[in-house]
């Protein structure tokens, strides 16, 4: 049998793995680019943050994110990372579940899979970029520029629009409806957030843990906790990213609270500014010790404290407790499909068969990955998912039980 897999990313590179296992099956991968797995190298920035331990259904979204827990639960993270120790990976996993590799290089993933590729029945294919495929009376016609390909049953791991810079494109979206599939909106998720607040220039590059919840109309929307950072667009970091799915999507005041001192009470903290009031000390030092000196700076000339400033009533002490733990900064819009790590959104998964990923309206062809309408939370969950359906597409296409 000969398959055609079109897509050298994270699950495209595990289907095409698995597929091979049947050493009578061959495999084609087709991957537009120059190489394979670029847009892996640059994951978690360049330390490729692949797997969670705890990527269970509930940490995906989409229109039907149920979908996922099938694949999840035949290749879960456990097996995934077996499968990876199996191909010589070492991995290293935080007391949050995030797993990383051992070299803490993003290379040692992509490496692995490369040497695992390098097998008699794959034939590697990059610089192909297929822009027709055609389903005929016996298996699919693949065009790639002047070249043509038959494939007995196809794969499409192309991966989502996110990361433009890095590959990411329309192309799945394109062939998958072609053949008579539907796409839901593509959007931004796991992205940054612009704010029209003027004091993120004076902050950018600060870097904080906080609790961020956002406020849509004054009501909260999303919430999580971690670590912030500032740029001189907006807001940045892994508590951003994981609450940005969505945000600014529908009309109305957007903000995000913003808690610098989750475990301190605000009582607490206002006992300790007195401390340093009654010593004398200045708006410009009051947070010293406490958060990162801009930030603290900043705070008190958003509340109207002069940074000189040493007599301090506790009105000022109050409103400075209040900026630290709960101090909103207004929201514009998300950054684009430019700098988002994944596509919220994509092809409709009703239309797939969950235990094969195999299409219901096209026999032979098959789809897994960021393409598909499935995204996770910030933390591996988007890689696992990558790689469990990658592995149950692969296998299911190439008759392997």
């Amino acid at each position: 049998m000969v398959i055609g897999i079109i897509g050298g990313g994270a699950s495209g590179m595990a289907a095409a793995i698995a597929a091979s296992e049947n050493t009578e099956n061959q495999i084609v991968l087709l991957e537009r680019q120059a190489r394979v797995g670029r847009k892996l190298q640059a994951t978690g920035n360049g330390r490729c943050n692949l797997s969670n331990l705890y990527a269970l259904e509930g940490r995906y979204h989409g229109d039907d994110p149920s979908f996922a827990s099938c694949a999840l639960k035949t290749f879960p993270p456990e097996e995934t990372l077996q499968w990876f120790r199996n191909l010589g990976l070492f991995t290293v996993t935080e007391p949050s579940g995030k797993v990383y590799p051992y070299s803490d290089h993003a290379n040692s993933v992509v490496d692995v899979l490369r040497l695992q590729l390098n097998k008699d029945n794959i034939q590697l294919r990059c610089g192909c970029e297929v822009q027709k495929i055609k389903k005929q009376e016996q298996g699919f016609c693949v065009q790639c520029g002047d070249e043509s390909f038959m494939f007995d049953k196809v794969i499409i791991a192309c991966g989502g629009l996110a990361g433009t810079k890095l590959g990411g494109s329309m192309s799945g979206y394109q062939l998958l409806r072609s053949l008579g599939h539907h796409c839901t909106r593509l959007r931004p998720a796991l992205v940054q957030i612009k704010s029209d607040w003027s004091g993120c220039v004076s902050l950018k590059g600060v870097r904080t843990n906080c609790k961020a919840e956002i406020l849509h109309n004054g009501k909260i929307y999303a919430q999580s906790a971690g670590e912030l950072q500032f740029t001189d667009y907006g807001l940045s970091g892994p508590v951003i990213f994981e609450i940005s799915r969505d945000v600014c999507q529908q009309p109305g005041v957007w903000c995000c609270k913003l808690d610098f001192l989750p475990d301190v009470k605000e009582e607490e903290l206002h006992k300790e500014l007195q401390r340093r009031g009654d010593a004398g000390i200045s708006a410009e030092d009051l947070l010293t010790g406490i958060l990162h000196n801009r930030l603290g700076r900043v705070l008190c000339g958003a509340v109207g404290i002069r940074g000189n400033q040493s007599d301090l009533s506790d009105y000022d002490l109050r409103n400075v407790c209040r900026a630290v733990k709960g101090f909103e900064v207004t929201l514009t819009e998300t950054m684009g499909m430019d700098s988002a790590q994944v596509t919220a959104g994509g092809i409709v998964t009703r239309e797939f068969e969950e235990k094969t990923m195999e299409s219901k309206l096209v026999p032979g062809l098959y789809a897994c990955g960021e393409v598909l309408d499935i995204d996770g939370d910030c933390g591996g969950y988007n890689l696992q998912w990558a790689w469990s359906s990658g592995l149950l597409a692969g296998k299911s296409a190439g008759g392997i039980p």
